[in-house]
């Protein structure tokens, strides 16, 4: 008993020093009071985004079909997102559209579900000297074929710069794991995404976190279409809250996504379907 009483005053010392340390505010080092180091850096380009496969019918030439696909060109740099599904469809869409696959310089992949890149042997036929971008999480035999044909797989897992003004987002974690496309505009960042499987409020929040810009444009399938109207509503609020400008969902959106996208972003949510191109 006395040799208790002859620490507890060294004790009480102790527990007092702790409390008071809890309680003292937290003095931040100077790094990181600093602001939020961003990890991308995107120099501004311009171009052209054109939807080459989708659901959605826009251009009367083209034949809508499950799956989404588009194009995007810039002044050195062609640049394909996802390859729709069917083979034939793409091909006929390419050629309503114009398009000449062998200025395709890069191919990048959101995910690996056949909607999105069961038109790839369309390109690698063709034009085999590319690039193709795809999560590291691909199956091996989506990637072999790909070797296969010639091309160069890139496998991805952070965000990655494809070229100038142009990068993915990291992969985030899904069933399956997915990426988008990050397009820095003189407009503001264009996010282009294939199913948004992870979320597009998501996939937009890691664009803003890469690259601290402002999202013109999110524009591609956000996998909306067993959300309920409540889940929508909330949805439009908390793109409006990250500070997305505007909105053209498609592909996998769902009609009702689209008719209250519609409702809360008035004339900033673009009709588009597959044939739409725009300018940036």
């Amino acid at each position: 008993m006395s040799r208790l009483r002859k620490w507890s005053p060294i004790a009480v010392a102790v527990i007092a020093v702790a409390i008071t340390a809890m309680l003292l505010p937290r003095v931040l080092p100077t790094d990181e009071q600093e602001a939020p180091q961003y990890t991308l850096t995107l120099e501004e380009c311009s171009g052209t985004l054109t939807i080459l496969y989708d659901n959605n019918p826009y251009e009367e030439s083209c034949i809508p079909e499950w799956g989404f696909s588009c194009l995007v060109e810039l002044e050195d740099k062609t640049i394909l997102f996802d390859t729709g599904g069917d083979p034939e469809v793409f091909a006929h869409n390419i050629d309503a559209l114009g398009v000449d696959v062998k200025d395709i310089d890069c191919i990048v992949l959101s995910h690996e579900h056949w909607d999105h890149v069961g038109g790839i042997d369309v390109v690698l036929e063709a034009n085999p000297d590319v690039s193709v971008y795809l999560p590291e999480t691909f199956p091996f035999h989506i990637k072999s074929n790909i070797r296969v044909k010639g091309a160069t797989v890139v496998e991805t897992s952070n965000a990655t710069v494809i070229c100038e003004g142009v990068a993915t987002t990291r992969v985030l974690d899904a069933n399956p794991d997915e990426q988008a496309l990050i397009i820095n505009t003189p407009f503001g960042l264009i996010l282009v995404t294939g199913c948004s499987h992870p979320g597009v409020e998501n996939l937009a929040r890691d664009a803003l976190n890469l690259t601290g810009g402002e999202i013109c444009l999110a524009v591609g399938g956000f996998h909306l279409g067993g959300a309920t109207r409540a889940q929508l509503d909330l949805l439009v609020e908390e793109m409006k809250e990250l500070g997305v400008l505007k909105i053209a969902p498609t592909h996998c959106s769902g009609d009702l996504a689209r008719q209250v996208f519609r409702e809360g972003y008035g004339d900033d949510c673009l009709d588009v379907g597959v044939g739409f191109s725009m300018g940036f």
